[in-house]
């Protein structure tokens, strides 16, 4: 039997700033909360089908990890979701009024195939990829 991956799951991002990160991925991207399990340090985040988690690096989880995430010790390198519809030009528009600078728009493969998609970065630098479409020929 083969192991057949749909989608992303999840995600887990160890923080600094649980505040600030929560802010981005609600406001910035449109996720919800769909949980917070405060005793371990972990608030849940829905996109989509799919789950953002993000651990505290002084709570009880992130203490784990080591090292606060930072520009010499990342834990993740990016993640990409999805997005339907891609408008670019109402993605950069958006993501300018929230103070966030979005990269060109370049054309990268994903779960879908070869599509358009936008790099950015979130408040504590890690990478973002919002994906369109799989191009048609």
């Amino acid at each position: 039997m083969a192991i057949r991956v749909r989608e992303i799951d999840h995600v887990v991002l160890r923080v600094i700033d649980l505040d600030r990160m929560l802010r981005f991925y609600t406001e910035v991207l449109g996720c919800q909360v769909e949980r917070r399990q405060e005793e371990i340090g972990l608030v849940q985040l829905r996109a989509g089908r799919s789950m953002v988690d993000l651990v505290p690096v002084d709570g009880r989880l992130g203490l784990r990890g080591g090292a606060a995430p930072g520009r010499e010790g990342r834990n993740v390198d990016h993640l990409c979701f999805r997005v339907d519809p891609f408008d670019a030009d109402e993605i950069h528009a958006h993501l300018a009024a929230h103070g966030v600078q979005g990269g060109p728009v370049e054309s990268r493969y994903g779960a879908e195939g070869e599509g358009p998609s936008i790099y950015l970065d979130d408040p504590e630098g890690n990478t973002v990829e919002l994906k369109g479409p799989p191009a048609t020929v």
